[in-house]
């Protein structure tokens, strides 16, 4: 519910001139009443199209109809998330993905329209991924561990029969890319370091396998051409920026054909290769290109104001494109775009329509200078009330990873925050993604360091600013950043007045030694990138691990944690937590039991995102706290 009270500010515009804006101020359930939506398939009649929407309280599979924008829920899950994958071709049926309360064993299940649900990957233990329909719409195929919990194989399944048989057997540790149409041909990726890796492409028939990368870097793949003579691959070779190379199977010969001076993330082609969408990681935002394979050129797409194409998908005619559009201000919708009428409808509104859009924060793109002159780059969202005469606390926010990257999305917990009165810098620290390889290379085995003083050096950038109050400036972050939360409030403790970690990891040893069984074929880079626990690397990590230091923390800590996490165990927050009160530190702990790497259920986002805001209120706002904590 938006609160009553509104605040008159002023907002300075450059040194000179000044207006005044109302701004509302809403309440934590306002900001988790938007709805997020996920996907957005097409249907054969290309009528409808079905996606995944939390508007229940958890995600569900809804469909929408294109002309006349009705949407229908499909399922009613009250417990776990639903993720829609596709329509069965040619039926109103759907496959879904879903695992039980954020373990991450997903697996596939068929819901037929009548409301008869089939799980196709039954095992307990079987972690499944949908992969793509074949060619011809006949066959699904997927990836399982049900062989060995280590290793993904490649199946298909007959989706008339329920039938499946194995295309592929992973007896290599590798990882499926993609599969030619006629299945001949897979591309397979052996990860030797999170920057690096061995590129394959492999004939079935002839059971030859065949390098390609021949020289060292990065390589993904963008799937192989119609007639299977090539494929296309992502790469970084050479080059500080990947960019999109097409393969030759016959030649062997590999050809440019798109790069830029960002990362090109993803790359595909539409059914019948008449266009090719290139998606691109443009200084924290996506920037989506459509080329017409015809012309080479891009083809161009109505404009939307303040908000940006973050995806692409387009019908089996090629005749509609599903868009979703989205900003930091706003939630993605979805659109359809008719190619041959030039008509466009929005089909969803995913924004509450209790806030006002005018009292949301747009993000920007800020840049400061580290300890030692490196330039980092950083996602910015100053509070509206902001002032030389209203100063406000900050906090210094730690994406995920390590090499993750702080993006300019809708995030509600952030919006949220600013909106109640907080400065957000979130930082995107040496290591992160997005800024060419080197920099990404840069905290290789040097965390909670070099990375963590890229941190310090943004809270110095809050404080330069005239309407921070530079002694009320804190520091939060999930997974990794929960680690460099917890990593700053145990070796810098006199730098941040409070830390909020979520899921971070506190004992890198443990961690590392108890991956789930599903991540194999990433072990081994892992160990590259943070240390292998098994070996005199494990002298580091212990040193920097915040468990075995916390009696160095000085000031108060929030810790949030699901209690099915496969990836930071909650032992990770149960043990940090104690030392803490050992020591006599005001720490706050929440557990969701239903919850893993990441909390999806609103009634918990809404608790204990909540308790964010509260915890931050008391020990950076309240005065009485403040002095406390200062002394």
């Amino acid at each position: 519910m938006k609160k009553t009270l509104t605040a008159l500010i002023i907002v300075f515009l450059g040194c000179q001139s000044s207006s005044k804006k109302q701004v509302n101020n809403y309440d934590i359930k306002d900001f988790f009443n938007n709805i997020s939506v996920y996907g957005g398939s097409f249907s054969s009649d290309e009528e409808r199209l079905i996606y995944s929407s939390n508007e229940s309280g958890i995600y569900n599979v809804y469909e929408v109809g294109i002309s006349s924008g009705a949407i229908t829920k499909l399922s009613s899950s009250e417990l776990e998330s639903f993720f829609v994958q596709s329509y069965v071709p040619a039926s109103n049926d759907f496959i879904y993905t879903a695992d039980k309360g954020g373990n991450e064993i997903n697996h596939l299940y068929l819901q037929k329209r009548g409301g008869q649900t089939i799980d196709l990957t039954p095992g307990e233990n079987e972690k499944s991924i949908f992969y793509k329909w074949s060619q011809d719409n006949t066959f699904l195929y997927y990836l399982s561990n049900k062989r060995d919990s280590k290793y993904f194989d490649l199946y298909k399944m007959d989706i008339g029969r329920l039938e499946s048989r194995m295309v592929y057997e992973n007896k290599d540790n590798l990882s499926l890319s993609s599969i030619s149409n006629n299945e001949q041909y897979l591309l397979l990726s052996e990860r030797l370091t999170t920057s690096e890796n061995k590129f394959y492409l492999f004939d079935i028939i002839k059971g030859e396998k065949k390098e390609i990368s021949t020289a060292p870097g990065s390589y993904s793949a963008a799937g192989f051409s119609n007639d299977n003579k090539g494929f296309y691959y992502i790469t970084d070779v050479g080059k500080e920026f990947t960019y999109l190379n097409k393969y030759d199977i016959k030649t062997s010969e590999s050809t440019v054909v798109f790069e830029t001076n960002w990362d090109v993330m993803y790359s595909y082609s539409s059914k019948n290769e008449k266009y090719r969408i290139i998606g691109i990681n443009e200084d924290g935002k996506n920037s989506i290109q459509v080329i017409d394979s015809n012309s080479n050129k891009p083809i161009e797409f109505p404009s939307f104001e303040n908000a940006d194409i973050t995806g692409v998908s387009f019908s089996e005619s090629e005749q509609k494109i599903r868009l979703s559009v989205g900003s930091s201000k706003m939630p993605n919708d979805l659109f359809v775009y008719d190619m041959e009428t030039k008509s466009m409808v929005k089909l969803t509104n995913s924004l509450n329509k209790e806030i006002d859009p005018k009292s949301l924060v747009k993000a920007e793109v800020v840049r400061y200078q580290s300890f030692d002159g490196l330039e980092v780059p950083a996602i910015y969202y100053k509070p509206l009330i902001a002032s030389s005469q209203n100063k406000v606390p900050a906090m210094v926010w730690v994406h995920g990873g390590p090499g993750g990257q702080s993006r300019m999305n809708f995030n509600p917990l952030i919006q949220y925050l600013t909106n109640s009165g907080y400065a957000i810098l979130a930082v995107n620290n040496r290591g992160s993604s997005g800024y060419g390889k080197n920099f990404y290379k840069m905290d290789d085995k040097n965390h909670g360091d070099k990375d963590l003083q890229d941190c310090i050096w943004g809270k110095k950038w809050l404080q330069q600013q005239d309407y921070i109050d530079p002694e009320r400036i804190g520091i939060i972050g999930g997974s990794y950043g929960g680690y460099m939360t917890m990593a700053a409030m145990t070796f810098t403790p006199d730098e941040f007045k409070a830390g909020v970690n979520i899921f971070g990891v506190t004992n890198w040893i443990r961690t590392l030694k108890s991956i789930p069984p599903f991540w194999e074929a990433s072990r081994k880079a892992l160990y590259n990138e943070l240390g292998d626990p098994y070996s005199q690397d494990s002298i580091r990590l212990k040193k920097i691990s915040p468990l075995f230091h916390a009696k160095q923390v000085k000031n108060p800590v929030m810790v949030l944690q699901g209690a099915n996490d496969p990836r930071v165990l909650q032992v990770e927050s149960d043990e940090i937590v104690a030392e803490l009160k050992k020591n006599e530190i005001p720490v706050e702990y929440v557990i969701f039991e239903d919850e893993g790497h990441g909390f999806r259920k609103k009634e918990n986002q809404i608790k204990g995102y909540g308790k964010i805001k509260d915890f931050l209120d008391f020990y950076l706002k309240s005065p009485a706290s403040f002095s406390k904590n200062k002394d």
